[in-house]
């Protein structure tokens, strides 16, 4: 199955061009608003690339693998739900409620999927009741599907985000479980990687085609379920992804911050997240892509690692990572609407 890889980084690459050049049929092309960080008419929507690709492959996968396949069709049937609302967003626009409705909801029945496996039950965070562990997980489901969608505003920084998380859990767990490679949940992780580097090749600035909400939201449930199913299956624990994720949550949960004690209408488009106060800056996508993944690389990823070499001091180590990124968010400005120029 290891040409299956390739296939989805192609469909990826094919379907996302297909969604490029019937945008405008799809009725997927907007004008810039507030939020934006561009000021030209770009295609969205080729979210719709990794989607489809991942879809046919999923297909094939069911069909050679029988192992726990009614709860791997549910994941299926939840993450086109995710994607539905989101392309329904994408076109007409929906009610924040209702999105988030729909997020909590998905969060949970996805987490009720992996606890009928025959797995080891999720864990309980830092010794919680296990009430509260379920809450606290439906939470972080909801919040990581809304900030991802927070963080797509330039060309390539939140393919690039999943990429980084989904290949260094793919490593991560052949790594430290080399059978793992045998596992179909395994594949899956790496064929949603293909794919999604077959949407970046498009994505990348100057992007032509953006993901939108049916490409983030859809990415966003994707990492959320990997995380839980390898969580139960004791390849990777709670602080690894956590840390995988601190850029993303840093930058968007900072800036939310920020803006509530601003006294700002959060429901309102913006742009004061610290990549969007950046890309300004800089007046390039690339430059702050570039950084954000130099920081998952070389800060991110080791500590990542330290985590299952070092289980017992994940927590430690979750907190190593988060520190300086939280004080740098603050010292230049993420959900303030000025940015400290003269800092640089």
């Amino acid at each position: 199955m290891m040409y299956l890889p390739l296939i989805a980084l192609l469909l990826g690459w094919f379907i996302t061009l297909l969604v490029c050049r019937y945008a405008t049929t799809l009725k997927l092309v907007h004008q810039p608003n507030e939020r934006s960080s561009h000021t030209k008419i770009i295609p969205h929507g080729g979210g719709l690339g990794i989607i489809v690709s991942f879809f046919l492959i999923s297909l094939w996968l069911m069909y050679q693998e029988e192992i726990y396949a009614p709860v791997y069709w549910g994941v299926m049937a939840l993450c086109l739900l995710v994607a539905l609302v989101g392309l329904i967003d994408d076109i007409i626009h929906l009610s924040a409620i209702v999105r988030l409705i729909v997020h909590a909801s998905v969060s949970l029945l996805v987490y009720l999927g992996i606890s009928t496996l025959p797995l080891p039950d999720i864990e309980d965070i830092l010794g919680l009741p296990f009430w509260l562990t379920v809450v606290l997980i439906i939470f972080a489901g909801s919040w990581w599907i809304n900030l991802f969608n927070f963080m797509d505003g330039i060309d390539g920084l939140a393919a690039t985000q999943a990429i980084f998380m989904l290949f260094s859990a793919v490593f991560l767990s052949v790594y430290f479980n080399p059978m793992v490679i045998e596992t179909t949940v395994w594949f899956w992780m790496l064929c949603l990687t293909a794919a999604t580097i077959g949407f970046l090749f498009h994505n990348w600035s100057p992007a032509k085609i953006f993901m939108g909400d049916v490409g983030s939201t859809f990415l966003a449930f994707m990492i959320f379920f990997f995380a839980l199913i390898t969580i139960s299956l004791e390849w990777i624990n709670y602080a690894t992804w956590v840390i995988l994720a601190a850029i993303f949550v840093v930058d968007a949960s900072v800036t939310l911050f920020r803006r509530i004690l601003a006294g700002e209408n959060i429901l309102q488009g913006h742009r004061s997240h610290l990549y969007q106060h950046l890309a300004h800056y800089w007046a390039s996508h690339q430059k702050v892509t570039l950084v954000y993944l130099c920081v998952n690389l070389f800060w991110l990823f080791p500590l990542a690692w330290l985590c299952l070499v070092y289980r017992e001091a994940s927590w430690w180590l979750l907190l190593i990572a988060y520190t300086p990124l939280v004080l740098l968010a603050y010292k230049f400005d993420a959900g303030k609407k000025t940015f400290c120029f003269n800092d640089f």
